[in-house]
């Protein structure tokens, strides 16, 4: 499956089940390899894949593919990552793991 139709579909569970996001009010963008710019808005409980890479983030991910589908699937220490290198990460680092405890709810 395609990370952009990953993000879709993690993103139909966050809505469904919406109370471990009801306090995040953030932009991610993630960049991952050589593919364009991923953004993904979380607001009022909501969270939406946007098609482009238009908002200001509040927190930017890079990252390698392999790493990122380990993120998702909660087998990536991100702070151990960010410490050796292998995840950067820019703009408000308590975002980052913020995003990274609410991933593991879902």
């Amino acid at each position: 499956m395609a990370i952009r139709e990953e993000l879709r579909s993690l993103a139909d569970r966050m809505n469904a089940k919406p109370e471990p996001i009801s306090s995040l009010y953030a932009v991610y963008q993630f960049n991952i390899g050589d593919a364009a710019p991923i953004q993904v808005a979380f607001d009022n409980a909501k969270v939406k894949v946007l098609d482009e890479a238009t908002e200001s983030a509040d927190c930017t991910l890079t990252l390698s593919e392999k790493n990122f589908r380990k993120l998702l699937a909660d087998d990536l220490n991100a702070t151990m990552a960010f410490m050796t290198g292998s995840l950067k990460i820019d703009g408000k680092l308590g975002l980052a793991l913020k995003l990274q405890e609410v991933l593991k709810q879902y």
